[in-house]
């Protein structure tokens, strides 16, 4: 197993991350994709979203939209009520968890959760509101607009949640996609891209509103709690990367340098992104004497991670993923979808047997300082790494 939990020795400033980011996403500027949000509001909420979910996956997602509420960061009472009716007409007309987490998310960009009116409407005081948005026809949850519908209608949370999740479910794949993808193909925003950033809070809210019911995964036409692996996408966007158990954990007494987990499987098992995001490493990691020897197996004492990747997720999230048997199959700059094969597993680098060193970094940081222990994390989505308690 690896004896080295970080590559390179080349610590990253987040400052000079951000900036070479912000050069590569701006070549994707004008294309709409999912390419271009990464930056959005780094930070922010990221430091509550990277807490554990408490909650277990219980697989009773009915909603309560009577009783009484959660609170989470800035969203009170009123605005968790109006996430829960999303929630229940998602429910109602069957549309999978996965969903969920896309209207929920896709309402807290436009309207913070909250009913809004225009200056209009609000002033005619006909229509009860919880706020003025903007000032042309846009209103409701998704701010949606009048060839949606009457303003009395597209002001009733679940007449304005039954319009989103119809055109949702008629975009084609609309499970595989991008959050901000998704989302914008129904929303058909001027801002394509600000989507992506509400993903992991609204995640924590359908978990808290549904029985935990982010973290299951539609395998075999069921729901499964904690089974997100080999291709199968819990509803928080996420997948473990490999269906293999854990070894050697996190910073454990005999390896406090370790910052990641190791997970054992054979050579050229395939690996997958855990999430959708942008590459920002592929390489070979040299070892301790500076060489770039990845094309062959690696031994303990070795120095390095091998042939590795490193993947820049929303809320500044890094994964990485350490000793592939090969060149990695994804490049710089390219955005990577949940699931997507980014390699194989080998032993590549300081490396005891085939393995995967897993890494789990928060705050755009790539060194030590941003490591946090990937299995409750990977817990948290629905997507737990087997042997891991």
């Amino acid at each position: 197993m690896s004896n080295e939990s970080s590559p390179g020795r080349r610590p990253v400033r987040v400052g000079a991350l951000a900036a070479a980011l912000t050069a590569a996403l701006a070549l994707l500027c004008c294309t709409g994709g999912a390419g271009a949000f990464f930056l959005t509001e780094l930070g922010g909420e990221a430091a509550e979203l990277i807490d554990p979910v408490s909650m277990e996956c219980t697989g009773d997602f009915e909603v309560d939209v009577t009783g009484k509420m959660p609170r989470f960061s800035d969203y009170g009472e009123p605005q968790m009520r109006n996430a829960a009716v999303i929630i229940k007409v998602g429910q109602e007309m069957k549309v999978p968890p996965r969903g969920w987490v896309v209207a929920v998310a896709t309402a807290m960009q436009e309207s913070r959760l909250l009913n809004l009116a225009n200056r209009t409407v609000a002033e005619s005081q006909d229509i009860p509101n919880e706020g003025v948005g903007a000032d042309h026809d846009s209103v409701g949850l998704f701010q949606q607009r009048a060839s949606w519908g009457t303003v009395r209608q597209r002001m009733d949370p679940e007449y304005a949640s039954r319009k989103f999740y119809e055109k949702l479910v008629d975009v084609p794949d609309w499970e595989k996609l991008p959050l901000t993808v998704a989302a914008q193909r129904v929303q058909i925003s001027a801002f394509p891209d600000a989507y992506a950033k509400h993903e992991e809070l609204a995640s924590r809210i359908v978990d808290a509103l549904a029985g935990g019911a982010a973290r299951t995964a539609l395998i075999a036409g069921e729901q499964v709690c904690d089974a997100a692996a080999s291709g199968d996408i819990a509803a928080s966007g996420w997948t473990a990367p490999i269906p293999g158990g854990v070894g050697s954990g996190f910073r454990t007494a005999s390896r406090p340098a370790h910052n990641g987990v190791d997970i054992a499987a054979p050579k050229g098992t395939v690996l997958r992104v855990a999430a959708t995001g942008r590459v920002i490493v592929s390489r070979c990691d040299p070892d301790r004497r500076g060489r770039l020897s990845c094309d062959v197996d690696g031994w303990p004492g070795k120095g390095g991670c091998g042939w590795f990747v490193d993947v820049l997720h929303a809320q500044g999230i890094i994964t990485r993923y350490c000793h592939l048997a090969s060149r990695p199959l994804v490049s710089v700059g390219d955005t990577v979808q949940a699931g997507d094969q980014i390699g194989v597993v080998g032993s590549s680098g300081q490396s005891s047997g085939p393995h995967l060193h897993y890494e789990v970094h928060v705050d755009s940081d790539r060194s030590s300082r941003g490591a946090i222990d990937p299995v409750p994390f990977m817990k948290s989505k629905g997507a737990p790494l087997k042997g891991a308690g």
